[in-house]
This record gives C-alpha cells, structure tokens and sequence, in this order.
C-alpha cells in the first residue's frame, strides 16, 4: 500500500484532511455544547496528523529531489483546511510523485551526499524507517504538548 511515494503521499494527504474534519467538528461541538474535549481530542489527533504529513512531505521531496517550491507547497497546504488534496493532485499531475523511492545508489552526483546515503539505509528498512518518523513526530507532538496550544490555555 505504501511502496511508492506517490501511495504515503496519498495516504497522509487524505489523513490530514480527515484529522481537519475532526477538528472542525470538535470547534463546532464546543461552540455548540460547550464539550470542551471535542476540541481537545481533534485538536490532539490533528495536530499527531498534522506533525506525521510534514514529515511524510520532507521525507517525499528528498526522495523525489523536489526544489523548494513544490516542498514549500507541500509542507504548508497542511495548515490551511483540506488543502492537502489539491496539491496532492498538482503534486501527482505534474509528475512530481512518479517513481519509486530511491534505495540504490546512481551515477547522480547527488546520490554520493552524506544524508542520500541515509536515506537509503532507512529505505531499504522501512519499518525502522517508520519507527523513527514515529518517535520523532511524538517527540515533537510531546513537546508542543507540554508548551500548551496556540493562543495559550483558557
């Protein structure tokens, strides 16, 4: 299911969308019922979500030797609500998700750089790649938890 990059691509695009619904309804539940913990437990899995498709973006550019232009894009249609989709869609138009993912080395010059080489490492083992994405995404989740939300606590 997520042998290409195209296919996790896809895969977060679509969770990102999910988790801004979750959100928005958990907005929606508060502001409607005055449930606080609708807010919390969508904010929560959002923001989990959120931290995962930023490192999914990061790791898919890198992979598909993006310039900053269309990893910019990528990383930011995160933070505005269901945009993940339409620039996967211009993503996968424009042929910038074709192929698969880089485990062998080239004659590309590029291939010889101290972090190609490790991401080809953490390629060929993709689930110590996942494990590692994992603890990060909960470390930095773990640390913006304990920072607090955006706006302070009420």
């Amino acid at each position: 299911m997520l042998r290409t990059p195209l296919n996790l691509f896809r895969v977060l695009a679509i969770a990102e969308v999910v988790s801004w619904t979750l959100l928005i309804t958990g907005l929606v539940v508060r502001a409607t019922t005055g449930l606080a913990i609708a807010v919390t437990v969508g904010g929560g899995i959002h923001g989990f979500v959120f931290l995962a498709y930023g490192a999914t973006a990061v790791l898919v550019a890198k992979n598909q030797r993006w310039s900053a232009w269309p990893t910019t894009v990528a990383v930011v249609s995160a933070v505005i609500p269901y945009a993940t989709i339409p620039t996967e869609l211009w993503l996968h138009r424009t042929g910038r998700l074709a192929g698969a993912w880089r485990i062998e080395e080239t004659a590309d010059p590029r291939d010889r750089a101290w972090h190609d080489r490790a991401m080809r490492v953490l390629l060929r083992r993709p689930w110590l790649l996942a494990v590692l994405l994992g603890v990060a995404v909960a470390g930095v989740f773990t640390v913006l938890l304990v920072v607090g939300p955006p706006g302070g606590r009420d």
